[in-house]
């Protein structure tokens, strides 16, 4: 008989059983201030409910096992026929349908639904960020079809539904769908104008037949997918159905799915058109202009992922030393280990509050808040993003050896970290975006530069760091080789309005401090002791 050698001692429990969304006092609290009054007891109630299933110990089994059974491509049925199928763990399928059937794919014709939708997208990007990205592509091709009436009311309420129907069928078989997208190809990369897929018009008006490949397709099991290829007019957008509509299969060859470092669970593939069927999506010669709305949408949703991620790193963190006892005390309570959660407390709390905003704006829908849109998201984009991966790996560090364990689900959020800064456009492609709307569209500036105009007085690191910045954006003279400051500057000044505005006191003082009075190092875990990190520590624990 084996004989008992120690007692397991001063291990935290497991982050289980708790709301997700409920226990984000800054995701919670945006939507209260964004949302109109009259829709905030359904949103929060709604949301609540969301967050108490992705706390459940059932589905974040399922994330586990969605990460660690990735989905496999079978080219061909076992009497030779090519199907070009993507297998996936029946785990992924539950994690998908359960995003849908909360309405991830669903707001754009809802009151307040990008601010809803967005603070649920932050919810379930915490249980598995993998299935956030068909969800994404489906929420984003809306605008792009919105340039072309008739394809919108064909496939607009497909797109929104909130009913998940996995089978390859006829679209106007199907109570829902959903879209995935490929625009890269080997040789061009970002450098969409580069592509070199040929577009044959056919006879029947507005159908053409796709030649070429593409080098990264987002969600290959989708039902239809926004291309780009050379039509004679130029780049153009089109639409290529996977089941065309006698229920015949389209061709659409993957060739292989990629092997990434992270985001296993969702596949990513090589595809091939020969001979492919295809619906033009607004004119011949305007593919930028006819996508440019899903571009931004997908962006927003790559900060809005990234702020997930940095909420779920940080919730695990400050959960695991608010247990784990060391030299005499709880970690959370030495000074330098609340010094460290509370720096990454801040950065989770700006990215989700910049993110929010992002989101309303979208409701909103005025000239004003467009024109912010057009700087704040790829300045939000840029500089989220990139901030998302040394909150994961420092969040791990906060676990030590155990933060270093699969178990511990931390190694799963370091791997998917890098993701969402690299795709959907890498840092200078978002660097030049910026500069683009700068130069060309000066209300955008303007816009921005009234909503951190809102916070000044209020502090006067966030006043010199406006100052400093206006003094940068006199001289765009030779702007391209510091863009990436100037971008940085841009997304931290918003983030330090935003907080002077809405977060408590000590969150505000702590990141002006920081972030934008230069009294804060390189690493995580150097904010002046003098603050109340305390309470901005406590203010990040997750307790419902």
């Amino acid at each position: 008989m084996a004989r008992t050698t120690h007692t397991v001692t001063n291990q935290a429990p497991p982050l289980v059983q708790y709301d997700v969304f409920g226990a984000d006092r800054a995701l919670a609290e945006a939507v209260g201030r964004h949302l109109d009054p009259g829709l905030l007891d359904e949103a929060l109630s709604e949301l609540s409910g969301l967050g108490r299933t992705a706390g459940s110990a059932q589905v974040q089994e399922w994330g586990v096992l969605a990460d660690g059974h990735p989905p496999r491509l079978r080219t061909h049925d076992r009497y030779g026929h090519r199907i070009d199928e993507v297998e996936f763990h029946p785990a992924w399928h539950r994690l998908l349908g359960k995003g849908v059937s909360a309405g991830l794919t669903a707001a754009w014709g809802r009151p307040g639904g990008h601010v809803r939708r967005a603070a649920a997208f932050v919810v379930w990007t915490q249980v598995e960020a993998g299935n956030g990205c068909p969800l994404s592509m489906t929420h984003a091709a809306v605008p792009a079809l919105r340039t072309d009436p008739e394809l919108a009311a064909e496939w607009e309420p497909r797109l929104t539904s909130t009913v998940y129907d996995r089978e390859l069928r006829p679209a106007h078989h199907k109570p829902g769908v959903l879209f995935g997208m490929g625009m890269t190809e080997k040789q061009g990369g970002s450098d969409v104008r580069a592509n070199t897929t040929a577009a044959r018009p056919l006879a029947e008006d507005g159908a053409y037949e796709l030649t070429g490949h593409k080098w990264f397709c987002s969600a290959p099991m989708s039902d239809a997918f926004l291309v780009l290829a050379q039509a004679p007019g130029g780049l153009t957008c089109f639409l290529v159905p996977r089941v065309l509509a006698d229920g015949t299969r389209n061709v659409f060859l993957i060739q292989r799915l990629k092997d990434k470092l992270g985001n296993r669970s969702n596949a990513s593939a090589e595809v091939e058109f020969d001979g492919t069927w295809a619906r033009r999506v607004g004119d011949e010669g305007a593919g930028v202009r006819t996508v440019i709305g899903m571009v931004a949408a997908t962006r927003l949703d790559c900060v809005l992922g990234s702020a997930g991620l940095m909420r779920q790193a940080v919730a695990q963190a400050v959960h695991h030393c608010s247990h784990r006892e060391a030299f005499g005390g709880k970690l959370v309570d030495k000074p330098l280990m609340r010094n460290v959660l509370a720096d990454l407390a801040l950065e989770s709390e700006a990215a989700t509050t910049l993110a929010l905003r992002l989101a309303a704006a979208y409701d909103d829908g005025g000239e004003q808040e467009r024109a912010l849109l057009r700087i704040a998201v790829p300045a939000a984009k840029y500089w989220v993003t990139k901030r998302c991966a040394p909150v994961a790996v420092e969040a791990a560090e906060c676990l030590g050896g155990n933060g270093y364990v699969e178990e511990s689900g931390m190694p799963r959020l370091v791997r998917e970290s890098p993701l969402n800064s690299i795709w959907e456009g890498a840092g200078n492609v978002q660097a030049l975006d910026v500069l683009r709307a700068l130069r060309r569209e000066p209300g955008a500036l303007d816009a921005y530069l009234r909503e951190v105009g809102q916070a000044r007085g209020a502090d006067h690191r966030l006043d010199g760091a406006i100052k400093n910045l206006l003094t940068e954006l006199a001289d765009l003279e030779g702007v391209e080789g510091r863009a990436r400051r100037l971008v940085e500057r841009l997304a931290l000044v918003l983030q330090g309005s935003l907080l002077v505005r809405y977060a408590p006191p000590e969150v505000a003082d702590a990141f002006c401090a920081a972030r934008l009075g230069g009294d804060g190092g390189a690493a995580f875990g150097t904010l002046p002791h003098t603050l109340d990190l305390a309470s901005v520590v406590e203010r990040a624990r997750p307790v419902s």
